[in-house]
Parts: C-alpha cells; structure tokens; sequence
C-alpha cells in the first residue's frame, strides 16, 4: 500500500495552492455561511474558496435582483457571495437568453487578474469549456459574462446518487483529460477543476467551466500548474469510481478516505470497479505518490494522462436491461354452467356471459326480403346497362370516337411504375455567407460519387449551429435542365445532421440561400427528403442547418458522403 507523500503539499505551500481537499464553504466576515457556487446547473454544489481578511479584500458589490448591467443583463439570482465577489443567474435581454456573471470591485486586488484570465479564456473557444461571453470594466466594477446550461448537472449532483459506472467514468476521463491538454497546450490552466466544475449535458459530453477565471476570482495561481490539473483529474476520475475524496479530508459532498491509511487503489475501495481505470486514477495522482509502489509510470500532464486513457482497451456501454412480457394467461369455461345460474361466483379469468340476442325471425321471413333484394338488384343493373348502351350508339352515331376504359390492370402498372435515377451534370459547394462564398471545392464530387465511403467535409465550427456565424452551408446539384424530382437521398458520416431540400427552376442558380424554395427537410445520418407535391427544378440544394460534434477535434463538422436523386 503505498504512503501518501508530502510532495503534494510542500507543492501548495510553495505556490500559494489551494489544496483540492478544500474545505465545503467558507464564511462571511459577519459568521455567516456563503451562497454555494452554482453557475448554471444543480444548486447543491459544495465550493471552495480561501480566507481572506476583510481589510485586505473590499465588499462584494451590494447589488439586487433586477439590477441592469451594460443596459443588457439583468441580474435574477445571486448564487455566490465570497471574498469580495460575486456571482448571479442573469438574463440577457438582448439575445433572450440565460447567463453567468462574476461580480467584483474594480478596485479589487483580484480585479486585474480576473479580467487578464476572462479574456485569454475567451480566445481558445473550444466548445468543451463552458464559454466567456463578455469580460467589462464599467462603473467601477468588473464583470465577467459566461455561458449559463440550465440542462447540464454538475459532477457533484450526480455522485450524490451514487459512483458512475465504468463506461461513464471512462468518458468523463478521457473527455475531461482531452479538454485539459488542449488548454494547456495554449497556455491556459484551470487550478480549480472540482467536482462543481464539471458539468454533463443531456447528451451525456461533459463541460468543464472556470477555466483560469476561477482561480483568478480566489487569487490562486501555481508553479507546476500541469501537475496540479492532472491530479485534480486523478481526483476526479477517483470520486467517480468509489464517490470518495482521495484525500483524509470531506469535500464537495463526499467522505474523504480513513485516516492513517494513506492513498489506495479504488478496486481497493469499492468492490467491482474498473481495474485499468482505478489503475488510470493512481498513476493520475502522482503528486501524492500514488505510484510508488507500483510499475506504472505516473501520468504528470494532462495530455499523458489523455494518450494514456487512449491506450487502454475501450469501455462500452452496458447493455440495455429487457423485461419478459408477462405470461399468456388462457381463458377457460366451466363445463355445465352456459345457460343457468353457476353455483360457485365468477373468478377474475372466467368471462361475463352476455345478455341472449332477440329471438330470430322466421325462415319465410328472411327468404321474402332476400327475394326481393335480389329482384331490385338485377332491376338496376338492367337498367344501367341499357342506358350505357344509348349513350355509346349516340356517340358512334356523331363520329366522335368512344371513350377509352381504363382498367384496374393499367392503373396498377402505373403505381408499381420504378422511380428513375436523376443523373448530376455539375456540383459546387455553396457558402453565400462565407468569405468567398465556397466552403470546401476540391472534395464536392465526393459527395455524389456513389462510393459511401469518400466525403465532402464542411468547416469545423464551436458550435453546432456555425458558430452563430452562418444560417447554413450546402451543395448546389445542377441537373442540366428542369427536370421531375421526386426524392433525394442523403448519407452522413460523423453523426446526425441537420438538413433541408431547396429547388428552383430557374435558368441560373441563385447566389443566396433565400434565392432557392424549401420543399422538404430531415435529420439523421441517413435522410430522405421526398417533396410534399410534384416539384420540377434544375438546380437542387442540400442545405445543412445543423452539424453534428466531431471527434477528430472536438469542434463541429458536417460530412456528406452519398446524394442520390430519383424522380
């Protein structure tokens, strides 16, 4: 079992660290307990912070719900009240959407610092960290603006119910760990990455929020900031698999290990956890000397913890639980009892007799109306015939030549009649709001060259709707003349897209996208779009309005692979 070292500690003393054994809440100067850190997701987060004296760090704003920053965000609630700031649920009445804002003194210690790290926050845009929106110094405060996700839970919220399986903790590993890299890589650090700090939207992608901006608000910086996000991803990665703090301290809602016993293996903790992930945590806590008993390298950055998590064999989900239908239960009569009164009550499987019907009527009866149905019958089909008849010799008589029948056989060939294939003269990408109106030229014929696995790729984007920078981007098909479209398959690669089918019949192909008529539209990965009435055009656009997250880079991507149009 190996002894927690002392290398963590002498690392936050030397530094100005906040251990990640932080304490729940911190006080008010009156003794009163803090508003916990809630930023846009469940209100039972525990959050940490760092003692400071009054003398030293001015009063929080004194602001109210109401209160109107930049003429735009109007604060509603005010979630957080802590070492001279502030942070509010607010609403931006501009974009009628919800938001963030951190609140401080612009004669704050912290005030400059807090700035600096919003807005170098800002610059990396990547869709993995919750966003900085806005970073203002105005009347004598500073105030900082960030995404608000009312549908994302926080880490805390979901160990209060219990540890995550294998498959969801290794997703929040390799997720969280990617995130980290990549900040790292541009030089920023997080310094705060608690439970509170990571979200999972309903998708199930996990986000992380307070990038730099945190420990900026609680004026915590670090010489080894590297080290410091790695473990606290091994910290993580540890509470999810056994909902235990690796530390002999409670926090974040979570009991903290037993004293005197040192750090141990999660499998060691909780019977049935991941053995390579519990593995994954110790070597992600090297600062503690999790490793020193052990062969595995320790993992000191976030990007080798990330290549290390890529090394491992995949997690799958666990299948889906089916429940057995219930059992067939056969109905059964009683012998002797249809007709008269049973002596022994119905039970719950013996069925209801129903009331007698009314007594038959008579067999001369019956017979007289079948006769004379039968008789009016013939009447009127003789008499449709005979005047059919006249009709036909007037018309042979006039010159004029009869009337075609039509049978039931012809009108089946008709409906069983195969759509014919649609052939594409020429294809361009289409980007009306683009710089140069393309997006990417030299892939377009992969798009319709019937091999599904060759594609046309779109721009990455931050977000799934183009970065708020576009309504969409598409490919124009020109099919040589106007001719019948009767539907338009469409295959994805890279998860559900979102798309629509625009035609016109015009001679020449319109520069906008409004130039064009919506006819049908779809989401998947494989869509048909089939017009709601007959359409003939020339030109057709496949517009894609939404794309889906990609893997390669975390940022947002359509793929278009196969187009096929029949008339």
């Amino acid at each position: 079992m190996a002894e927690r070292s002392t290398a963590a500690v002498d690392v936050a003393d030397n530094s100005g660290d906040e251990p990640l054994a932080a304490k729940a809440d911190e006080a008010t100067t009156d003794g009163t307990a803090q508003a916990q850190d809630t930023e846009g997701a469940s209100p039972e987060s525990t959050d940490g912070g760092q003692d400071n004296s009054p003398a030293a760090v001015p009063a929080a704003p004194d602001l109210h719900s109401g209160h109107k920053l930049a003429g735009r965000y109007r604060l509603e609630e005010c979630v957080t009240r802590l070492d001279g700031f502030s942070s509010w649920r607010a609403v931006d009445e501009k974009l009628r959407r919800a938001v963030g804002v951190h609140l401080l003194p612009a004669d704050h210690p912290r005030a400059r610092s807090v700035l600096a790290a919003a807005r170098s926050s800002a610059l990396l845009g990547d869709p993995r960290f919750v966003q900085v929106l806005d970073a203002v110094e105005e009347d004598a405060l500073v105030y900082v603006v960030h995404e608000w996700l009312p549908d994302a839970t926080e880490l805390t919220a979901l160990l209060a119910a219990g540890p995550l399986d294998a498959h969801d903790a290794y997703q929040l590993v390799s997720q969280i760990s990617q995130a980290m890299a990549a900040a790292h890589r541009e030089g920023l650090a997080h310094l705060r990455l608690t439970p509170g700090a990571v979200l999972r939207s309903s998708t199930g992608q996990y986000r992380i929020r307070g990038l730099a901006v945190n420990a900026a608000l609680r004026g915590i910086t670090s010489d080894y900031p590297l080290r410091r996000d790695t473990e606290a991803i091994g910290a993580l990665l540890y509470a999810a698999l056994t909902r235990r703090w690796p530390y002999e301290s409670d926090a974040y809602g979570l009991s903290g290990l037993p004293k005197d016993l040192g750090l141990i293996a999660p499998d060691q903790v909780r019977a049935g956890v991941h053995r390579g992930l519990s593995e994954l945590a110790m070597r992600a806590l090297a600062n503690d000397g999790a490793t020193a008993s052990r062969q595995e390298q320790p993992c000191t950055t976030p990007d080798e913890l990330a290549k290390a998590v890529a090394a491992m064999p995949r997690i799958l989900p666990p299948e889906p639980a089916f429940t057995a239908p219930p059992e067939y239960q056969r109905t059964t009569y009683q012998q002797g009892t249809y007709g008269r009164p049973s002596a022994h009550p119905l039970s719950a499987t013996q069925p209801v007799m129903a009331k007698p019907p009314p007594p038959l009527q008579s067999r001369t009866g019956k017979a007289l109306k079948w006769a004379v149905s039968a008789l009016l019958i013939a009447a009127l089909g003789l008499g449709s015939w005979q005047l059919a008849e006249t009709v036909l010799d007037r018309t042979n008589d006039s010159g004029e030549p009869a009337p075609t029948k039509t049978t039931d056989d012809d009108i089946d060939k008709k409906a069983v009649e195969p759509s014919k294939p649609v052939s594409i003269a020429e294809a361009w990408d289409f980007d009306p709001q683009g710089t140069d109106g393309s997006e990417k030229p030299a892939s377009i014929k992969n798009a319709y060259d019937g091999d599904a696995g060759s594609y046309w790729s779109t721009d990455g984007y931050y977000t799934a709707g183009f970065g708020n920078l576009k309504d969409g981007v598409g490919i124009v098909l020109d099919l040589g003349e106007v001719q019948e479209v009767g539907n338009v398959d469409v295959s994805f690669l890279g998860g559900r897209t979102s798309v629509e089918l625009r035609t016109t019949d015009s001679s020449s192909a319109p520069q906008a996208s409004d130039g064009f008529t919506k006819v049908a539209q779809g989401s998947g990965t494989k869509v048909s779009l089939k017009p709601d009435k007959q359409v003939r055009a020339r030109y057709v656009l496949v517009w894609l309005t939404e794309l889906p997250l990609s893997s390669d880079d975390g940022r947002y991507r359509g793929k278009v692979s196969d187009i096929k149009i029949t008339s």
